[in-house]
């Protein structure tokens, strides 16, 4: 694939975070409101495959996607 989006990183300053908080935390969405409706609805992927929990632990390597931007969890 020659359009393949850059992925960014994001450090998140240590081992863990959950999906929700990333989101936020990456300035993907700017309220928690948003970021609840974007996970429910399936416009969120963890590393290739839709994930509709907001409390999912991501750890250090995962990619997030959302509306075609990716960006990859770093300590």
């Amino acid at each position: 694939m020659t359009d393949a989006q850059p992925i960014d990183d994001v450090s998140i300053g240590g081992e863990t975070i959950r999906l929700g908080p990333f989101l936020k935390f990456a300035g993907v969405l700017d309220s928690g409101g948003n970021v609840k409706e974007a996970i429910i609805d399936g416009y969120v992927s963890v590393n290739g495959e839709v994930d509709r929990r907001r409390g999912r632990q991501l750890q250090l390597g995962d990619v997030v996607s959302f509306e075609g931007r990716s960006f990859r969890v770093r300590p």
